[in-house]
């Protein structure tokens, strides 16, 4: 396996799942249909991830475990912390696209910031 294959990897799925959370964010919690449907069935499963999905951007949840993730990377030595720092990084992009980015940018430079630094 090459050394750069999952960078290479990596930067070929986080477009996808940038477009993905942009998808939940027009598909799901900006279209109007949705919020018609849930006040009047509100037991649905699309409708039940929204409110979910909406108390977890009121109170940062998503943007704070990216933050809480990119700053444990930084202090974990190797692949290890190279390792979390991608999962900070796909945690931080849907904070950044979900309404948190005033928090979730500092998760995803932090991650990023990992990710480029050169293990000694």
């Amino acid at each position: 396996m090459s050394h750069r294959l999952p960078l290479i990897l990596l930067l070929l799925c986080l477009p996808m799942w940038l477009a993905a959370s942009y998808g939940v964010r027009y598909g799901l919690m900006e279209d109007a249909q949705w919020v018609g449907t849930c006040v009047e069935q509100a037991q649905l499963w699309q409708c039940q991830a929204r409110s979910t999905l909406g108390l977890l951007i009121h109170f940062r949840v998503i943007a704070w475990i990216a933050l809480g993730l990119a700053l444990l990377a930084q202090v974990i030595p190797a692949r290890t912390g190279w390792r979390v720092a991608v999962v900070a990084l796909v945690v931080g992009i849907p904070a950044l696209v979900l309404y948190s980015a005033s928090l979730a940018v500092f998760a995803v430079v932090l991650a990023a910031l990992r990710l480029v630094r050169r293990s000694s």
